[in-house]
């Protein structure tokens, strides 16, 4: 990879873009630090499983409730939506397969969703951390004065995310790879450089300096073992093979090529996982927000018994989400009687299979399989590593390198690489034909 970013700075178009991608994550991460007036920090976000994610992957901004406090949270959350209706609205799955006119439609659609959760979710953050609101620094702390004040915020934070979606759309449109998943991955990175700075003081304080050390230590050996494992996991794929046969049109022949059909192991990405923590978090969230998580309540306290982070009741339902989703999106991402029906068109077939409906009910049959073991691989994905780094480090690692953490570290990286390569090679390949 270090290779490959060498010989894009040797191409000027190349490193102008990668100049473009870095000032606009420049911009993004400067606008996680401007502080919005009447707001010092969220106080208690740690209560939140969900918040906690979101500022995780925002790089902390959450937390110290700056302008881009939301992030690109309300995108991510309206892209998931849009892509579920897709499936299950006729007319948008219709618009979906109309080029690039029906692409800019939803698009549309997808901006105009993330501005209305993107007022829910401030409002939803503001009433559960009013405390934190300092109403006399605004227009004040009475009727409709104060009303006036939480109107202002939520203007403030939906214009944060509405800034923060242009930014990543800017990058994917003049930058290298996509935009949303480079700003997600500068969020982690910040967060995660912060968490090992704060270990790395910790070295130099005589009472915690052993400590720290060895926690240092375990942390790299199994940070660089479950970064090795995840990689080796996202890269692999099943290759199914595809002949196609000889046609004669005019005096040309046409086709007797071989290739195959990549099903990789997790094609899903992290897709299943978000959607498993925010439903299992969804009920703790709204007990938070709207003040129901009291020990006076029942409900509350046997959800904190039996469903809190860690028990083995929610490990096991987390794994049983993580299960389901696999499949559900998988189902939405890979159609065997599409790609049956494509490959025998073009004349194609599967070896060992007839084509028609016996090579959908193979590929189905291969992709089940593959996605059983994508949904494990998942699962272990979800749990082992923060068993592994809340004991080498404590809680703070947890936090940082989650599940959904270190997928869209190791996925936007690869995503990146790939992105960058290509780009060379249409460079090289232009000027070859000139």
């Amino acid at each position: 990879m270090w290779q490959t970013i060498v010989n894009a700075f040797k191409i000027k178009e190349v490193r102008r873009k990668i100049l473009i991608t870095i000032a606009l994550l420049f911009v993004y991460r400067l606008g996680c630090y401007i502080p919005v007036p009447g707001i010092t920090s969220f106080e208690g976000l740690e209560n939140y499983t969900f918040l906690q994610i979101m500022s995780g992957v925002s790089g902390g901004a959450l937390q110290y409730g700056t302008l881009f406090a939301m992030g690109i949270g309300p995108y991510i959350n309206a892209s998931i939506i849009i892509q579920l209706l897709t499936v299950g609205i006729p007319a948008l799955e219709r618009l979906s397969k109309q080029g690039e006119e029906g692409r800019r439609r939803i698009n549309t659609y997808t901006r105009i969703l993330t501005l209305i959760l993107a007022v829910a979710q401030a409002i939803g953050i503001l009433v559960a951390f009013k405390g934190s609101i300092n109403f006399t620094y605004l227009f004040g702390d009475s009727g409709f004065l104060k009303t006036l004040s939480y109107i202002f915020l939520v203007l403030v934070y939906t214009a944060g995310a509405a800034f923060t979606m242009w930014l990543g759309e800017r990058i994917t449109d003049y930058g290298v790879s996509n935009g949303i998943s480079m700003l997600i991955f500068a969020g982690i990175l910040s967060t995660a450089g912060t968490s090992l700075l704060n270990t790395f003081k910790d070295l130099f304080v005589p009472a915690t300096a052993n400590t720290a050390a060895w926690s240092l230590i375990g942390f790299i050996i199994a940070a660089v073992v479950i970064f090795a494992a995840i990689v080796t996991v996202e890269s692999a794929e099943r290759k199914i093979p595809v002949q196609y046969a000889k046609q004669v049109k005019g005096r040309k022949m046409y086709g007797g090529q071989s290739t195959h059909i990549p099903i990789k192991v997790n094609s899903s990405g992290v897709m299943p996982l978000i959607f498993a923590f925010a439903i299992l978090s969804f009920p703790d969230l709204i007990m938070n927000l709207f003040g129901l998580s009291t020990d006076n309540s029942s409900f509350y306290r046997w959800w904190h018994d039996y469903m809190g982070t860690g028990s083995y009741l929610y490990t096991v339902v987390l794994c049983l989400f993580i299960l389901f989703f696999s499949y559900f999106y998988n189902q939405i991402q890979f159609n065997p009687d599409d790609i049956s029906k494509s490959i025998q068109g073009n004349g194609g077939f599967i070896p060992g299979t007839r084509p028609g409906k016996p090579t959908a009910d193979y590929l189905k049959k291969i992709s089940n399989r593959i996605t059983l073991f994508g949904a494990i691989y998942l699962a272990i994905v979800a749990l082992v590593p923060a068993l592994v780094f809340k004991a080498i480090g404590g809680q703070t690692l947890v936090n940082v390198f989650s599940a959904t953490g270190l997928l869209i570290v190791v996925s936007v990286a690869l995503e990146f690489d790939q992105a960058l390569t290509s780009q060379i090679m249409m460079k090289n390949y232009k000027g070859f034909l000139k």
